[in-house]
């Protein structure tokens, strides 16, 4: 087994944070061009043979893709008719980034607007304005995205195993978390929102069918955790025995925990991920009464 990658979330505390708002602009980037997805599918980036790529995005006759590449640092720009440009991944602040990216775009024919400020954080500082972001270890960055790869690779077997409506394994880049999701199949009751600077309308269109929902985030933990929760929460479901035995409940989040430390030093890392997935996802399903999803 190759050992999953290890990192201390206050060893590059700075770094995740300005990497959180540099995906921030590249996932606005596809938003801003991709065709409507349900759940908001359409915005996410995913975990590449080198880094986060937004995939190709329809634009006039062709495709472009930005792939945040981890193994020579820079962010890739690419068209389908054979343009391309680069942003160097190196301590610079959000604005910087954000300005050089979207002059990359104009440079390969790509004319952009977005909504430049960040989406689920407080304070939201508006791209153009943030220079309080400004670090970038790219050792730790590399680090994070191996990670993603590992988690990536087991939330992909399990997801082989459901038959029903789920989305792929998906980084969404308000909340900076790789996440998969599992529906029943019926619709639930209007979300009631919460998330920092985002929209009520953007919770309800994203939460508008019962689901079960597992992620990792590079928070929750000393080297980040896995998180599982269901929405609407069926009665019985924080007192689930989910394992593996780390992994508890987190009435504060509502959500179910395991601290990614605790997967890297198991004997079986795969196997502990696995079992947190299987486990909370026969939670939701089983408390309820997912008896007409497809399984």
């Amino acid at each position: 087994m190759v050992a999953w990658p290890r990192l201390r979330v206050d060893e590059w505390a700075d770094t995740k944070d300005t990497l959180h708002m540099w995906t921030q602009v590249v996932g606005k980037v596809r938003m801003a061009h991709a065709p409507w997805v349900n759940h908001w599918w359409h915005v996410t980036l995913y975990p590449s043979a080198r880094g986060l790529t937004t995939s190709a995005i329809p634009h006039a006759d062709g495709v472009f893709e930005l792939e945040f590449d981890f193994l020579e640092h820079q962010l890739r720009i690419s068209t389908s008719m054979g343009r391309s440009r680069t942003v160097a991944l190196e301590p610079k602040t959000v604005s910087a980034f954000y300005a050089e990216t979207m002059e990359a775009l104009r440079a390969v024919g790509v004319e952009t607007r977005i909504h430049a400020v960040p989406n689920e954080v407080d304070p939201a500082i508006a791209f153009a304005e943030d220079d309080v972001h400004r670090s970038y270890d790219g050792a730790a960055a590399q680090q994070f995205w191996r990670q993603l790869l590992q988690v990536q690779r087991v939330m992909n077997e399990v997801r082989s195993e459901f038959y029903g409506k789920a989305s792929p394994a998906h980084y969404f880049w308000g909340a900076m978390d790789l996440a998969y999701t599992r529906f029943s199949g019926r619709q639930a009751p209007p979300h009631p929102g919460g998330a920092p600077n985002c929209p009520i309308s953007v919770m309800r269109e994203g939460y508008s069918h019962e689901l079960a929902s597992c992620g990792f985030w590079p928070g929750g933990g000393a080297e980040g955790a896995f998180y599982a929760y269901a929405y609407p929460e069926p009665p019985g479901y924080p007192e689930y025995a989910v394992t593996p035995a780390e992994a508890r409940y987190d009435s504060a989040l509502g959500e179910f925990v395991l601290p990614y430390e605790a997967v890297a030093e198991s004997s079986d890392p795969d196997a502990a991920l696995a079992s947190f997935l299987r486990s909370t996802f026969a939670a939701a399903a089983e408390l309820g009464d997912w008896s007409s999803a497809s399984k």
